[in-house]
């Protein structure tokens, strides 16, 4: 075992340290540049298109937006601000604030991609980077490899993970025997996930506004009980983050490591889990989804990681290594507003990380039947995913969250790789789509309308007339 975990961990280092963070940063101010700051042009628009309703079957632009936002959304909002806090300093939450804009153009590019490539599938639609790495590229092969990697990563080890915080939430705010945990989340998984994407779009609909409502809220209270403290916290954020301010980690360095590397790991933007949601959508161009899932880094990010921060940063007890991920999230909160604040994270925990075990479900099921259309390896994989989750609930293995990162930084590596040869692609569609909104339409997208543009069927004159008939 300690010759895994010594791979493991070096690849992790690698990947997260000297790899991934520059092709995130450096890919992202490219597609920035390449879509002339799509995501600061058209902000106003990725509000007016959320609020939108398309009058067609199947899974709407909203429900995608919620779907991908259950994944997005979960333990890493309330434990890897405070962890990232804890090691880099309150800069950190600024370099956040810089990878989370930057991403969101990177999120334009996949989730545009994701829709252009899609496929029919009964009354909705899937798709995501596997999908257009057979129909772009024509490699079939990578998208097998990428489709097994995200399978693994979100699908089985992540909702191990997310089950194991629940179980372990619920011990400590109510004296909830683990097994019980155990079995209750077992059964409610298995309620969402055997009704498929639709069942699975309606429940997350539900949770994921409630939740983030929810906790927005008890962090403007907080915010608003502390609202004489809120200039100087923001200033301290600014000055730590260059390094003008000793802090705890000290260094400009290490808030700009640690606050990249949380930002990532939560608005997930470029790793190219995310697309597998957008593809979903029954919308008229695929640019509409490109915005909405853009705006879900800036939702991701911006407001409810800002919200964790605040709450910490207003807390008067310095953070360290001891004293850091959900455990500071939790002390920061009760001395704002009560030890009830025990309960009210463990609630939290429970919609954050189940939310996320519904929407990580759905990444593996879109790429198992990326591999193999059969009806049986879906119910296998299924009744896998259930088994994960009572296994995350009984057990805590470091190895298993290391081995996830491993898994989703490959995955990440593969998807940016791709997105960046495929870019061209994306800024075309950007560009019908602004072409026709000055004119005044409501965009509507062909696959005649790119020039050499192929193996888009979703989009295509006969598919179209099929859909209005």
């Amino acid at each position: 075992m300690q010759w895994l975990e010594f791979i493991v961990s070096q690849g992790n280092k690698y990947l997260w340290s000297y790899i991934l963070i520059y092709m995130l940063i450096g890919l992202g101010i490219f597609f920035t540049i390449q879509s002339k700051f799509v995501q600061i042009r058209y902000f106003g628009e990725m509000f007016r298109l959320i609020a939108e309703r398309d009058q067609t079957k199947g899974i709407s632009s909203l429900q995608a937006f919620f779907v991908s936002a259950a994944s997005r959304v979960g333990t890493g909002n309330l434990a890897g601000v405070a962890l990232a806090i804890a090691l880099g300093g309150p800069g950190a939450v600024f370099w956040m604030w810089v990878i989370a804009m930057i991403g969101m153009a990177s999120s334009f590019v996949e989730s545009t991609l994701a829709q252009v490539y899609k496929v029919k599938d009964g009354d909705s639609f899937r798709g995501g980077p596997a999908y257009y790495m057979e129909k772009a590229l024509n490699a079939r092969w990578l998208g097998i490899i990428f489709a097994v990697l995200i399978t693994l990563c979100f699908g089985l080890i992540f909702n191990s993970v997310q089950a194991n915080t629940i179980a372990a939430a619920f011990e400590e705010a109510f004296s909830i025997n683990q097994t019980v945990m155990a079995i209750i989340l077992a059964v409610l998984t298995a309620m969402i996930i055997f009704g498929g994407i639709n069942r699975i779009a309606k429940v997350t609909q539900i949770i994921v506004p409630v939740m983030a409502s929810i906790y927005i809220v008890v962090a403007l209270v907080v915010v608003m009980m502390n609202i004489a403290e809120l200039p100087g916290i923001i200033a301290l954020i600014i000055k730590s983050a260059f390094g003008l301010e000793e802090v705890v980690g000290g260094s400009m360095g290490a808030a700009l490591l640690y606050g990249l590397k949380r930002g990532l790991f939560s608005n997930e933007a470029g790793m190219g889990s995310v697309p597998n949601a957008a593809a979903t959508a029954n919308v008229s161009h695929p640019a509409k989804q490109g915005f909405i899932q853009s705006l879900g880094v800036f939702f991701d990010t911006i407001i409810i990681c800002t919200a964790t921060a605040f709450i910490i940063l207003l807390f008067d007890v310095t953070p360290d290594k001891e004293l850091s991920g959900i455990q500071l999230t939790q002390a920061a909160l009760s001395s704002h507003i009560g030890n009830w604040a025990t309960v009210f994270v463990a609630i939290a925990i429970f919609l954050f990380a189940f939310s996320s075990i519904i929407g990580n479900y759905y990444y593996g099921e879109t790429n198992i039947e990326f591999i193999r259309e059969n009806k049986t390896w879906l119910v296998i994989y299924r009744i896998a995913v259930v088994a994960m989750v009572v296994f995350g609930s009984l057990s805590g293995i470091q190895i298993v969250w290391d081995l996830a990162d491993l898994f989703m930084g490959l995955m990440a590596v593969i998807n940016l790789v791709v997105i960046t040869l495929l870019s061209k692609v994306a800024m075309n569609v950007l560009k019908d789509y602004v072409t026709q909104r000055k004119q005044g339409k409501d965009p509507v997208f062909l696959v005649s309308k790119i020039k050499g543009l192929t193996n888009a069927e979703a989009w295509s004159e006969e598919h179209k007339k099929r859909e209005t008939a």
